[in-house]
């Protein structure tokens, strides 16, 4: 399914495409797939595409949130979270820095 999306995305000239793996971090989903399109247009048709693909090759139904907006559409796939920005927004949030940060185990006190 990671292969469907990176192509997808990849034919729709998504920029800055990114895929963090998540397994062991993270309970949520496998993957995390980051990608930028260049206005809300761009967002949305990608976003459709992707979703068109999906239930071409009957992979099940993916839940989605933001297509009114198309600034920030998330689409969860079950094991794959895919989430397409515009430029400005994807700065805004910068969920690459959020998920790339290590969790720190934390200090235990000494008696």
């Amino acid at each position: 399914m990671l292969a469907l999306v990176n192509s997808s995305l990849d034919d729709d000239k998504a920029e800055d495409l990114v895929v963090i793996d998540l397994h062991g971090k993270s309970s949520i989903a496998d993957h995390l797939v980051i990608a930028t399109g260049g206005s809300n247009r761009h967002v949305g048709a990608m976003a459709e595409h992707l979703l068109r693909e999906v239930k071409e090759l009957g992979l099940g139904r993916c839940k989605v949130e933001g297509m009114n907006k198309r600034d920030w559409v998330l689409i969860d796939m079950g094991d794959i979270i895919v989430h397409l920005f515009r430029a400005e927004v994807r700065a805004f949030y910068n969920l690459e820095k959020m998920w790339s940060i290590e969790m720190a185990e934390p200090e235990r006190a000494v008696l």
